[in-house]
């Protein structure tokens, strides 16, 4: 055994264990095999950075960007309308209604490609139904990934298989050759997690940037916690009246950010805005201040929610903290000269400037550079003014509502990309053109889509490719083979496929599944030949065994839930490993009970 080959298994076993024990986050541990590769010359220096040009990281870098425009555009509210439909108000049955569904579109679709598709809305059916994300994504990655396995076209091993059966003399799988075992697989792991699922997935909410964000505003700014509505009744003082002659921060200490009328909101209504009958206005305040408002003006309140229940229900609007630009021309003028409300549609609610902070009449005061403004507005409207050349917006924005023109833009860029990677476009390429043409065509801005992309996914699968390069230059990967199969010699049938389909799932953990393909399905036709077994389902064996990867967040899409679900390791080790061995049983067993 030569000293590269050691060192390979050293970081191997460095890896495993600083993935178990979580002393390092995930990323910054790939981020260390890619520096300690080449310092010890398993790699070329080229090769180093060729996980951030790899098919995955690419890939996974334009689903980020498809799923927020997805998302942004609406797309997924009719999704979400028709799961709902189907599923009904059962959360089990909602449970296997989506991981069927799921299942099924990854049969014809790649597995990357689905997990795009699916993911935002995943997220909002988590916040609607209130249900732990990490208790729910997971389940439906490992859906997505058994669904993979119900035709020949439904992952990249299978799809590849079919090469090496020609190039190796054997006769093609037809497409659905495969269905019958990813049938069991799908169902066996729905099964798995609706019975055992509380027992083996963690349960933690999912931390919403934008909701985090609102609470801390509401907490260090002492922002109003209580949403009113009251109704303007027929013989109410206020009819006729306009928002500025009632000065309801000076008298009442209160906020009108929105006035509704039949089915029309609007927000920040205009200081000469007028009220009239059967209105409805949406007030920020104390109940004692609402209520004396109520009693003056004659006003029926309706209903009051706290601020902290909006957010969490998908709010469509929300708080922000906005910076006077520097050098921007609205420094020097007042806010009543800006016109907030009239221009943009947004509430300015406290005025930070020159260290003094005031809660009303500043509508006259003179903006500085640096001044902070807290406003409360639509998320769209937030986001306008987040362009403009005088603002800096550092909240987080939430989803706003969207036209159907963006829906309609967004679905056909996301079909189109599907559709390519479908009739054999290179994936990142399809992938990419769908993402370019939500750019191009405004459903996404080039700003937002930066922002779309997380960086832990994408550094921790370019950190571990190379690693894979790593072990076939050195022969580790080889050698693992080779040895497993020299110590297979005279072993029942049962054996050995139990020995082929966990040295697969073994190399697909830290190879590519592709590699850990081209790599095995040569030699185990080889070894089917000898022991006188059909040499195809040896191939078959390894080719759907190489999807089997559920003990650790390598695959594309366990890596892309990380951050969504919170899920650690360990998470994976648990719920995975179980997976794991039920995958490996049923494999082995159709194979050898039904093929050979």
């Amino acid at each position: 055994m030569s000293l590269d080959i050691i060192l390979v298994f050293a970081i191997l076993l460095a890896i495993i264990i600083l993935f178990v024990t979580e002393i390092i986050r995930v990323d910054v541990v790939a981020l260390l095999v890619l520096i300690l590769l080449p310092m010890f010359g398993l790699i070329e220096k080229e090769q180093v950075f060729s996980g951030f040009a790899s098919n995955a990281a690419i890939s996974i870098i334009a689903v980020m960007i498809l799923g927020y425009g997805v998302e942004q555009s609406g797309v997924m509210n009719r999704l979400i309308k028709f799961i709902f439909h189907v599923a009904g108000k059962s959360d089990r049955r909602l449970f296997g209604v989506i991981s069927l569904m799921i299942g099924a579109v990854s049969a014809f679709m790649q597995n990357i490609g689905v997990i795009a598709l699916f993911l935002p809305a995943l997220i909002k059916i988590t916040k609607r139904k209130g249900i732990s994300p990490s208790s729910f994504f997971m389940p439906m990655g490992f859906a997505v990934i058994l669904g993979g396995t119900i035709s020949m076209i439904g992952s990249s091993p299978l799809i590849l298989l079919n090469d090496l059966m020609e190039h190796g003399g054997l006769q093609k799988f037809t497409l659905f050759s495969v269905a019958p075992i990813g049938l069991v697989l799908l169902f066996a792991g729905t099964a798995f997690f609706l019975l055992l699922g509380k027992y083996v997935l963690p349960s933690r909410p999912l931390e919403d940037p934008v909701v985090k964000r609102q609470q801390e505003l509401i907490s260090s700014w002492d922002l109003p916690k209580t949403l009113f509505e009251l109704t303007i009744l027929d013989n109410s003082p206020l009819i006729g009246k306009t928002r500025e002659t009632i000065k309801l921060k000076e008298q009442y200490g209160l906020y009108l950010i929105a006035l509704g009328e039949k089915d029309q909101i609007l927000y920040a209504p205009w200081r000469q805005a007028s009220f009239s009958a059967g209105q409805k206005l949406g007030i920020f305040g104390s109940k004692e201040n609402v209520e004396r408002l109520a009693s003056d003006y004659h006003l029926q309140i309706s209903k009051y929610v706290t601020t902290f229940d909006v957010l969490e229900k998908d709010a469509i609007a929300g708080f922000a903290e906005v910076i006077v630009r520097p050098h921007s021309s609205i420094i020097g003028k007042t806010l009543r000269e800006v016109s907030l409300r009239k221009t943009f549609g947004i509430e300015p609610l406290v005025l930070l400037s020159s260290g003094i902070e005031a809660r009303s009449r500043f509508s006259d005061t003179a903006l500085k550079s640096g001044d902070i403004i807290i406003v409360y507005g639509h998320w769209k409207y937030i986001k306008n003014l987040s362009i403009d050349k005088n603002f800096i917006v550092v909240t987080p924005i939430g989803s706003a509502e969207t036209s159907s023109s963006k829906e309609i833009t967004a679905s056909i860029c996301f079909l189109s990309s599907i559709v390519m990677a479908i009739s054999g476009v290179y994936l990142p390429i399809a992938l990419f053109t769908g993402a370019l043409g939500m750019i191009l065509f405004g459903v996404v801005r080039i700003d937002d889509a930066y922002k779309a992309i997380d960086w832990q996914v994408v550094f921790l699968l370019a950190g571990l490719i190379p690693l894979g390069l790593a072990m076939k230059q050195t022969g580790t990967a080889e050698l693992i083979a080779y040895n497993m199969m020299h110590f297979l010699e005279g072993k029942h049938i049962i054996v050995i496929l139990l020995a082929i389909a966990s040295l697969t799932t073994l190399f697909t953990l830290f190879l590519s599944n592709v590699a850990a393909t081209i790599l095995l399905v040569p030699l185990v036709i080889d070894i089917g030949k000898i022991i006188d077994v059909d040499p195809r389902y040896l191939a078959l064996l390894v080719a759907i065994s190489a999807s089997n990867s559920f003990l650790l967040p390598t695959h594309q899409v366990n890596a892309l839930l990380i951050v969504p679900g919170k899920y650690r390791n360990l998470d994976y080790l648990k719920a995975g490993g179980i997976m794991t061995i039920i995958f490996l049983c049923i494999t082995v067993s159709i194979i050898y009970f039904c093929y050979l």
